[in-house]
């Protein structure tokens, strides 16, 4: 599969506009990107650095912002069509967000956004 880096850029953001207005309000000091492929993890498809909102105390201030990475060459990877990465980005985005929320993959994996 193939595709440009700002097709897919725009399903990311197409994926986020699915997210509930009071979630996405509620997100604080997170940004959302997109890379090639995880330097050490070749076939990760997405990931979650940072300070979940449910362990941050009121010492938590003046860091970087928690990033969230969205790999665009592995997710293409496995996927067949443009329809399978429309899927494969809005399930990877919904589960890192997730994350940022405190949600843990075994939550997740049992909600069926594993």
């Amino acid at each position: 599969m193939d595709m440009t880096r700002r097709r897919f850029e725009e399903l990311v953001s197409d994926a986020l506009d699915t997210i509930p207005p009071e979630l996405t309000a509620a997100m604080d000091n997170v940004v959302v990107l997109v890379a090639d492929r995880h330097d050490t993890e070749p076939d990760l498809l997405g990931l979650y650095e940072g300070v979940a909102l449910t362990e941050r105390s009121s010492s938590y201030g003046g860091v970087l912002p928690d990033r969230i990475s969205i790999y665009q060459d592995a997710i293409l990877d496995v996927c067949a069509d443009e329809d399978d990465v429309v899927h494969e980005v809005a399930v990877t985005v919904v589960h890192e967000v997730a994350h940022h929320f405190g949600i843990d993959e075994e939550t997740l994996h049992d909600l069926g956004w594993g």
